[in-house]
């Protein structure tokens, strides 16, 4: 296999015509292919005169011997796992997100029937309760934008962040939301995505292979506690039922609070970990689009993105999360009483607004008292005091960028609209935040617009409050095993655990956590 790299492309071609063209300029005749593939594709657009298509192209010679004279690559395979697992029971696996269902795919691929516990809804009936918040403020504790099977990511953009960590582990979680219904196109664009309309389709489709398959997934079903023996777990305690059990999988995601309380209480080793808070801040796509790819380009580019970051003179950082461009601000409370935001946005990106968290750093210095769970009190807190100056009614307080720098309450948005269902209330957000993250906020937002021009426009709207970015706990794991430091069968895993950001990150710890599972025998 060889690769041959920056192929530019001005114009917008099809798929064969820029192969055509790559082994055109490589002086590679057709009839000399045996197969080949796109292996990356990314937007160069520093030079607004010279806007292009940068793509690296894998390429199978039928003459090895011709190969030798380009550089040769070798295809990442996915290694055979040698299943050792012996056990009369099944391993539990807690949450169904991208984690829970990873693992459990991996699982009934090599033989291994898992219960999964979800305590909310199949994805049909979430998606129904989520509309139902967002138009009647009739809100569910068990089924909403955190709980629910797909996780919190089935809400979102969909981005597959690989950051510099691309490898055979990324590429299998590609390749699998390949297999069950994402477009073919994620497995080479430099930031690939599917969302929120793909994904709800996806994980329906991995749902349905597990219980092909012989797993068992038990929806409106909540761990409630865990019974642990000499160090070792047993079985998991449900409201109404009790599995039996030597591995449980806890992917339980980062708004499980519940289930931290729990098992803080009954001894797992928990820590405090460095988390963040914000808002998600909002600008009209068309201005983004014309940030990043000026106006004189004539190719059909796909809605424009942005990853920001700034280093306050505090000694804080501020950057942007979650970027949806062409997208909206969702309403993503777990709990009564509390307002949490989030971004959504669907495949072809074709809203009105961009929109991206825009948050500060917490260190466990800034919150920890006398406890591992302080930070998720520190947490619920903000959102709290969200719900209060939102109105009481699960309004999102919102704010005006230029009222915010000058800490004035907003009464009116400006031309550029909040998308937030329920809806928003006109408020200073400074009365909430704390000052230390408001005070960074302004000082970023107005240096950043200097990186991207615009970001700091007047009307841009920030949406209060963005606190889910990342668990506010690590749940303790030993490094070679996966295994709980202190349980052993117990597997903490994904983002609730502290092990992922994003759900990349969350399926390829799933995928680790069900090897660790499949190779120990106990």
């Amino acid at each position: 296999m060889i690769r041959l790299k920056n192929i530019k492309i001005r114009e917008d071609l099809t798929e064969e015509q820029v192969f055509e063209r790559a082994i055109a300029k490589n002086k590679i005749k057709l009839d000399e292919v045996e197969k080949w593939h796109i292996y990356k594709k990314s937007i160069d657009a520093r030079k607004k005169d010279d806007i292009h298509y940068n793509y690296t192209i894998d390429v199978e010679l039928k003459n090895k011997k011709r190969e030798t004279k380009f550089e040769q690559v070798q295809e990442q395979k996915w290694e055979t796992i040698k299943v050792n697992r012996k056990s009369e029971y099944k391993p539990v696996i807690i949450g169904m997100g991208p984690a829970g269902l990873f693992a459990g795919i991996l699982l009934v691929d090599n033989g291994i029937k898992p219960i999964i516990l979800e305590r909310g809804k199949c994805v049909e009936e979430r998606i129904k309760d989520v509309e139902e918040f967002a138009q009647n403020r009739k809100f569910s504790t068990t089924s909403n934008i955190q709980f629910g099977e797909g996780g919190a990511g089935t809400f979102s953009d969909g981005k597959l962040n690989t950051g510099n960590s691309a490898n055979m582990y990324s590429q299998k979680v590609l390749e699998e939301f390949v297999r069950f219904g994402a477009p073919k196109e994620i497995l080479y664009t430099a930031k690939p995505h599917i969302g929120t309309d793909n994904l709800r389709k996806i994980v329906k489709n991995m749902r349905e292979y597990i219980i092909s398959k012989g797993g068992q997934i038990l929806f409106n079903t909540q761990a409630t506690d865990f019974e642990i023996e000499d160090g070792k777990i047993k079985a998991v305690i449900c409201e109404n039922s009790k599995i039996e059990t030597d591995v449980v999988i806890l992917a339980i995601g980062h708004s499980a609070r519940d289930t931290f309380k729990r098992l803080y209480e009954i001894g797992v080793e928990i820590q405090p970990k460095n988390f963040a808070v914000g808002t998600r801040i909002e600008h009209l796509q068309e201005d983004i689009n014309k940030a990043q790819y000026g106006e004189k380009t004539k190719l059909k580019l796909p809605s424009a993105d942005y990853k920001l970051v700034y280093h306050a003179k505090n000694g804080r950082t501020c950057y942007t999360f979650c970027m949806c461009p062409g997208g909206q601000v969702m309403a993503s409370s777990s709990e009564e009483n509390s307002i949490v935001t989030n971004g959504m946005s669907n495949f072809a990106r074709d809203g009105k607004n961009a929109n991206s968290a825009l948050l500060v750093n917490i260190t466990v210095e800034d919150y920890f008292k006398d406890s591992p769970l302080d930070g998720m009190y520190f947490q619920e807190d903000l959102e709290k005091k969200a719900f209060e100056l939102g109105g009481k009614n699960y309004n999102a307080p919102a704010q005006r960028v230029e009222d915010f720098i000058n800490n004035n309450p907003t009464y009116e948005f400006g031309r550029i609209k909040p998308t937030y269902m329920p809806g928003v209330t006109g408020a200073n957000l400074n009365e909430i935040l704390p000052e230390f993250v408001s005070e960074t906020m302004k000082e970023a937002i107005v240096e950043l617009d200097k990186k991207l021009h615009g970001f700091a426009d007047k009307d841009a709207v920030l949406t209060g409050v963005e606190t889910r970015s990342s668990s506010p706990v690590q749940i303790t794991r030993d490094k070679e095993s996966l295994n709980s430091t202190n349980v052993q069968g117990l597997y903490p895993c994904g983002e609730g655990a502290g092990y992922a950001g994003g759900i990349m990150t969350a399926g390829i710890d799933g995928l680790k956590c069900a090897i660790k599972v499949l190779e120990n025998r106990w």
